[in-house]
């Protein structure tokens, strides 16, 4: 952390993770009563646009000069800063959206800490610092992500989740850009808790297509668990605890999309699968989400009663569904991450079932593979 300058900290989430004895991914510092001319003039390289943020000549690691931000229009592009050599060093720590990030380190190691960050890592809380949470709707779902990556021995408190209600309320979540929710999202599905991100966020508007799945009945013969957003959010746990990929975990998010839509038209779920194609590629569309997840999950949702049931079908349906359906041949990397989604669709219904072996997948990829062996010799 040594270098010329008089006021630097290490802040933010490298702070978080020291305490938590994780090995953090970036060191990033904040800079108190300099000047961008001072920064320039000791090497530092301007990357921030917006801000003033440097690289440090020889680390490359970020150094930004202290700010304080006010909100100025709507979403989170309306924003007047400050980042003057006056602001203080918790001025700057009390615009960030936790306590647990509003940390900072100096080069003796001494922990400065105004909003009691260390209390609420002990306690696994998620608080907010100020008020001024509610300046930028983003935070909103950084925090579902936090959740996805501590678990559910974490929480968020009351007061904060109020905060995100209000937020909803005022209408500030409509001005989330797609292209971002996808972002914190996709992120959250590779997290070890997944389905915690989406749990914090149900009722708050933006993902409609599971708000729609609670209360939605299902065969208690078939789903002892419950309705169909429980199951859901079981069969990503399920992916996660395997390790599958994010396709496939996005596959397992989406396959009974459906079911709400045909529990609505005809007051049971036949014919989810084919009804859940297009919610997921609306879905799809309104997020910016990539071709490689979109497909997965059409495919996962046309067809995944098909994969369960394959010991029933005929040989002809079989070849049908591997060759024509999945483009298995073609796309075999999609094919195994269907294959993973629907052994997770099985297995998310409750502790009685989740080990239960699901032999299925396994004979449809043995399939596949004697398809890929006569394919190869053609």
């Amino acid at each position: 952390m040594k270098s010329n300058l008089k006021q630097v900290y290490l802040v933010g989430g490298a702070v978080r993770d020291k305490l938590l004895n994780i090995k953090s991914k970036d060191n990033d510092y904040v800079v108190i009563g300099e000047t961008p001319d001072t920064m320039q003039s000791l090497g530092f390289v301007p990357i921030g646009s917006d801000f003033p943020v440097y690289l440090h000549p020889k680390t490359k690691e970020e150094y930004a000069l202290g700010r304080t931000e006010r909100k100025s229009g709507k979403g989170y592009t309306g924003f007047v800063v400050d980042a003057s050599p006056t602001v203080t060093l918790e001025e700057d720590l009390a615009r960030r959206d936790l306590t647990i990030n509003s940390m900072a380190l100096d080069e003796h190691g001494n922990i400065i800490d105004p909003f009691n960050g260390q209390t609420d890592l002990q306690n696994k809380t998620l608080r907010h610092t100020t008020e001024a949470f509610v300046e930028d709707p983003v935070r909103v779902l950084r925090i579902a992500r936090f959740l996805a990556r501590y678990g559910s021995d974490w929480r968020i408190h009351p007061s904060t989740y109020e905060l995100m209600r209000e937020l909803k309320n005022k209408g500030e979540l409509n001005h989330l850009v797609p292209e971002r929710v996808w972002l914190e999202t996709e992120k959250a599905l590779g997290e070890k808790y997944p389905e915690l991100y989406f749990e914090a966020l149900q009722g708050l508007g933006i993902f409609p297509e599971l708000e729609r799945m609670v209360n939605v009945p299902q065969p208690a013969n078939h789903h002892p668990e419950g309705d169909v957003f429980v199951h859901t959010m079981l069969v990503l746990r399920r992916a996660a605890d395997l390790n599958f990929n994010l396709e496939a975990r996005f596959a397992a998010l989406t396959h009974d999309f459906g079911k709400a839509l045909s529990f609505k038209k005809y007051g049971n779920l036949r014919g989810h699968e084919r009804e859940g194609v297009a919610v997921i590629e609306a879905f799809c569309e309104r997020l910016k989400v990539p071709n490689r997840f979109r497909d997965v999950g059409v495919l996962t949702s046309d067809n995944h009663t098909l994969c369960h049931t394959i010991d029933q079908l005929r040989p002809q349906t079989i070849h049908k569904l591997i060759v024509t359906n999945l483009n298995a041949l073609v796309h075999p990397e999609r094919f195994i991450a269907f294959t993973q989604a629907c052994q997770c669709d099985a297995q998310g219904r409750g502790e009685t079932l989740v080990d239960k072996p699901y032999p299925q997948a396994a004979k449809l990829r043995a399939i596949h593979t004697e398809l890929q062996k006569m394919d190869k010799k053609l």
